[in-house]
C-alpha cells in the first residue's frame, strides 16, 4: 500500500515494483494525500499510466502496471480494510516533509489544529475524516493489531534524514496520546525502514499528455515525465516480505545515512539554492539556472562545501557531482524552480544547515551555505519564486514590516540561536541578501 499518489511515487517506487522480476506477485493499493484528483484520473485507467522518460537523446514511453487499485484519501473503509489484510506486507509513503507535521525538534506538532482534532477523534475511536497522515497510519496500525493480521514494514520515501525514525517518532508521540497500549504491539510487530530516494520528476503538463498521444496513440490523462537517472537506497527489515527491488536497481544496505546525506546536501541543497537565488535572476527551470555562469558558480561553491563533510569515497562523490551536472543540464526535463521552492521551512534545516554548522565547526564561514540562507530570506521578502509553505504564516511574519537586517536576525533566530548569535554568519547572510536583492 502507498500513501501519496503523486508523480514522484509513480516514477520511483511504483516503477521499481513494476520492473522487479517477481512483479506478477505484487500489486500496490495507492491512496492520494488530500486531493482526490489523481484517484479520479487513474481510476478509469485501472491504475495504468505512461512513464515518459526524457533526455536530450530522445524520449521513451513505458506503461507502468504495478498499481492495482487507486483510492482517494477519504476512502476510510478501503484504507482500514487493507491494514486488516494479512496480504499487506509493506506500506510506503511520499507525503512530503510537511506531511509529518513535526515540530523543529522532530516530535509531533501537537499545537497544529489538524493534529489536535485528530487526537480528539482517535481517542473516541473515530476513524473517518482524519486530517493528517500520522493519524491515518495510527488508525491503520490499530486496525491491524485488532485484526491479528501480522507483521509488516512501514517504509517512508520522503526527503528527510532518517525518515524511518522521523516517522516512528511522530507516530509514537501520537499513539501515546490516543492509545498507549498500542505501543508495545508496534514495537514488536512493525518494522520501520529508512530510505534515500532520487529521481527528478516534474509536474505533468498538457505538453506531456500530447507527447504520449502523438508518439503512442494512447490517451493518458496522467502520464509522468521523468529523467533517465534513478536511485533508491533501502535500509530495513521486511518481516512479511517485499518485491525483489534490488533486482530492479535498488540498493539494499545496512546504513543508508551516507547516501542520504550525499543526496540531501548535494542534489536537494543545490536545488533549494537555485529555487530561491536563480528565480531572483529570472530563471524558471533548473536547466536554465545551471546554464547561467553566475548560478553555476554558486552551485559549485555550495557543492565544494557540502562534499567536504561526506563520508563516502571521494571518487564516488565526484562521480555523483558530475552526474548531477548532466542531470541539471537535461533540457528535456522542465523542472520548475517554483515547485522546488515550496516548504522551505521544512527543507532548509535538513538540506543546508548541517553543512553550514559543520563548516562553522571547522572555523569557516561558508559562502555557499550562507548564500542559500540569504536567498531564502529574499524569497520570504517577496523576491523570486512565490512563497508556498506549510508554515507560511509563521515564516512570513519573520520578515514582514522589517528591514533587511531585522529580517536576517529573525530568520536566523528561527533557524537556530547558534546561527543568530554568530555575528560572522549574520554579516555573511546580510551581505548575500543585499547582493541578491540588488540584482532583482
Amino acid at each position: 500500500m502507498h500513501v501519496g499518489l503523486g508523480n514522484f511515487f509513480r516514477a520511483h517506487q511504483a516503477w521499481y515494483t513494476d520492473r522487479a522480476p517477481d512483479a506478477d506477485r505484487w500489486g500496490i493499493a495507492a491512496f492520494t494525500g488530500r486531493s482526490a484528483s489523481m484517484a479520479d484520473a487513474l481510476g478509469p485507467q485501472e491504475g495504468l499510466y505512461t512513464l515518459l522518460t526524457r533526455s536530450d537523446d530522445g524520449d521513451a514511453f513505458d506503461v507502468v502496471s504495478s498499481i492495482s487499485a487507486v483510492h482517494p484519501a477519504g476512502d476510510h473503509q478501503a484504507w482500514l480494510g487493507y491494514w486488516r489484510s494479512p496480504e499487506l506486507a509493506v506500506v510506503t509513503l511520499t507525503i512530503t516533509e510537511a506531511g509529518y507535521v513535526r515540530r523543529p525538534d522532530g516530535h509531533l506538532d501537537t499545537d497544529n489544529p489538524d493534529v489536535s482534532a485528530d487526537v480528539a477523534d482517535l481517542r473516541v475511536g473515530t476513524t473517518t475524516g482524519l486530517r493528517t497522515s500520522p493519524a491515518r497510519i495510527v488508525a491503520g496500525l490499530r486496525a491491524r493489531r485488532d485484526s491479528g493480521a501480522g507483521p509488516l514494514t512501514v517504509l517512508p520515501c520522503d526527503n528527510l534524514p532518517g525518515n524511518g525514525q522521523a516517522l516512528r517518532t511522530v507516530l509514537t508521540d501520537l499513539i501515546n496520546l490516543v492509545d498507549p497500549d498500542l505501543t508495545g504491539w508496534v514495537e514488536s510487530t512493525v518494522a520501520f525502514g529508512t530510505t534515500m530516494v532520487d529521481r527528478i520528476t516534474p509536474a505533468t503538463t498538457d505538453e506531456h499528455r500530447d507527447a504520449v498521444r502523438e508518439q503512442t496513440g494512447w490517451t493518458d490523462v496522467a502520464p509522468v515525465p521523468t529523467e533517465p537517472f534513478s536511485e533508491w537506497v533501502i535500509q530495513s527489515e521486511f518481516p512479511a516480505g517485499r518485491p525483489a527491488w534490488e533486482q530492479a536497481g535498488a540498493l539494499v544496505v545496512d546504513d543508508v545515512e551516507p547516501y542520504e546525506q550525499r543526496k540531501l546536501w548535494m542534489l536537494n541543497g543545490s536545488h533549494s539554492l537555485l529555487a530561491y537565488a536563480a528565480t531572483i535572476r529570472g530563471h524558471q527551470t533548473v536547466d536554465q539556472a545551471i546554464a547561467d555562469p553566475v548560478c553555476r558558480a554558486w552551485v559549485d561553491e555550495w557543492w565544494s562545501e557540502a562534499m567536504t563533510h561526506l563520508v563516502l569515497p571521494s571518487d564516488h562523490v565526484h562521480a555523483y557531482r558530475d552526474a548531477l551536472v548532466a542531470r541539471y543540464e537535461n533540457r528535456s526535463i522542465r523542472h520548475l524552480l517554483a515547485q522546488i521552492a515550496a516548504d522551505g521551512s521544512q527543507k532548509l534545516p535538513v538540506r543546508i544547515l548541517p553543512t553550514l554548522r559543520a563548516e562553522l565547526a571547522a572555523g569557516r564561514v561558508p559562502p555557499g551555505a550562507t548564500r542559500a540562507v540569504a536567498a531564502w530570506v529574499a524569497h520570504l521578502r517577496g523576491h523570486g519564486a512565490p512563497v508556498k509553505d506549510a508554515r507560511a504564516d509563521e515564516v512570513l511574519a519573520l520578515v514582514e514590516g522589517r528591514s533587511a537586517q531585522e529580517g536576517v536576525d529573525a530568520v536566523l533566530g528561527h533557524l537556530g540561536h547558534d546561527l543568530a548569535g554568530n555575528p560572522d554568519v549574520v554579516a555573511a547572510v546580510l551581505a548575500h541578501l543585499t547582493e541578491l536583492e540588488a540584482s532583482a
